[in-house]
């Protein structure tokens, strides 16, 4: 059936989750949410195994079904998954689908007063739900979670908050070194919310909300930086303090001290110890990445090793930021291979 579709070996099941922590959030997103679960070729056949499983999370504005957006002549990530398992490159393991999208396009996988609680949602709702439910190997040691972008930063720290479920993570270019992937756009911001918005978030978002996104020119900049405040920096009231003066850049730097708290370089000294007991840590990014994330990738790696992390798979790769799906099964296959018994 290509270029349409191709005939999978294994197979998904396509649940709505009901959460219970995402009930009431703040920005009055679903609660009910899709979430997939693959199951392998041999799954059916063979009801004593038990198999590893591996988290995907997207990011930025990503949400579920765009797994399944395909690049011409390309397969999309969930038919070159299963094409990895048919052809018996990696073990066989469970992967799930998770969907943790918001109204301002993300949610960093954190729980936060100005979006809702997904952390909780992935760690605490969907990850027991899928043991009790599949026949997965249901310790730490025998679950990742891997992403791309702000799927990747939540890669990173979801296993640092949550060093008891999380034995294994991949990031694909994921937000790191807040100095460098952050807050060079904020100058972009603040002069597209000067010469078009009155210097105001609320008159952007009413324009943005009003038209197709992503449709003028400095959008993502603007989205992006108010969604990160949304999830760094929120007062517990859910009130967004954004870590720069809207009418000129200046930092403010309680704010900003706020968001570098939760960048990965710098959260690693602090989970030494839990990153060291990882059984597999792969970090990659495109060298023309247009966020800079390459320099975040290395910074991460280099704070491992500095911290005692040496067991780490590592690659820059020629490559910008888009168009990298190519690269996702060659992490599940690293973190099948060390995540399987």
């Amino acid at each position: 059936m290509l270029p349409w579709s191709i005939e999978l070996a294994g197979r998904f099941e396509e649940e709505v989750f009901e959460s219970a922590a995402l009930r009431g959030n703040p920005l009055g997103d679903p609660h009910q949410r899709p979430l997939w679960v693959y199951l392998p070729p041999g799954y059916d056949d063979q009801p004593q195994r038990r198999y590893p499983t591996v988290y995907q999370i997207q990011g930025l504005t990503g949400q579920l079904d765009m797994w399944r957006n395909r690049s011409p002549f390309r397969k999309n990530f969930p038919e070159l998954a299963d094409e990895l398992f048919a052809a018996g490159e990696a073990p066989p393991c469970i992967v799930v689908w998770v969907d943790c999208w918001t109204k301002l396009g993300g949610s960093q996988f954190l729980d936060s007063p100005g979006t809702g609680d997904y952390h909780t949602y992935l760690c605490d709702e969907v990850v027991p739900w899928v043991d009790a439910r599949y026949r997965t190997l249901a310790a730490r040691d025998h679950r990742g979670i891997a992403g791309k972008s702000s799927g990747g930063y939540g890669a990173m720290v979801t296993p640092m908050l949550r060093p008891d479920l999380w034995g294994g993570l991949a990031t694909h270019a994921g937000d790191a070194l807040f100095e460098v992937c952050y807050l060079p756009a904020f100058r972009d911001t603040v002069r597209l919310l000067r010469d078009h918005y009155d210097g105001s978030f609320d008159t952007f978002w009413a324009d943005f909300r009003s038209r197709p996104a992503f449709s003028k020119e400095g959008d993502e900049h603007a989205l992006n930086d108010w969604c990160m405040a949304a999830c760094y920096s929120a007062d517990p009231d859910g009130t967004v303090r954004l870590p720069f003066e809207p009418d000129t850049g200046r930092l403010v730097p309680d704010v900003w001290e706020r968001w570098l708290a939760w960048d990965p370089v710098r959260m690693a000294a602090d989970h030494a110890q839990d990153l060291r007991s990882m059984k597999a840590i792969y970090i990659d990014a495109g060298k023309r990445d247009e966020y800079f994330l390459d320099l975040g990738a290395e910074a991460f790696r280099r704070e491992l090793e500095r911290v005692g992390v040496t067991d780490v798979f590592f690659e820059l790769f020629d490559a910008t930021h888009m168009g990298i799906e190519y690269r996702y099964p060659k992490s599940l296959k690293y973190l099948a291979e060390r995540l399987s018994p």
